[in-house]
């Protein structure tokens, strides 16, 4: 087993032990700032998608910590954190990125959408869009487009 999947694993236990935080891969454990009300957006967009979502507010501390527990680099990073089954889910990635990666079940860390694109899931601003790239984060750290959204 590779360090960067034990450490995966390592991370996700302290979701897994909470009350509430089930495994199961149609539940995404979402981990955001309690003032971020973006995040709160992308979580409904995840339910209105058919995903069942579990919220936890945490310190920004804290937050950042599980980031780099997870293997999400700065570069990578967006103002959320969630996992779905096994996968990392960074930003506001689409919900059906998260369904075509869980579907797929590709042998990766998870899925991020870095920084905070406009228009994407949770940061929609009337008819103004950014373009943006889902990105698949490799055991190794690397990155390859794994969807583009115009």
């Amino acid at each position: 087993m590779h360090r960067r999947s034990l450490l995966l694993a390592a991370a996700a236990l302290p979701l897994a032990s909470l009350p509430g935080f089930a495994a199961a891969a149609e539940t995404i454990r979402i981990m955001k700032s309690p003032s971020c009300g973006c995040c709160t957006a992308w979580a409904d967009h995840l339910a209105a998608a058919g995903f069942q979502t579990e919220v936890r507010n945490v310190a920004d501390e804290e937050l950042w910590a599980m980031k780099e527990r997870l293997g999400v680099s700065g570069d990578l990073a967006s103002c959320h954190t969630a996992m779905a089954g096994p996968y990392v889910i960074e930003g506001h990635v689409p919900a059906e990125d998260i369904q075509r990666l869980l579907a797929e079940q590709p042998a990766a860390l998870g899925l991020s959408v870095p920084g905070m694109p406009i228009g994407s899931p949770g940061m929609e601003m009337g008819d103004e869009r950014e373009a943006f790239d889902t990105l698949l984060i490799l055991a190794d750290g690397t990155t390859e487009v794994f969807a583009s959204h115009s």
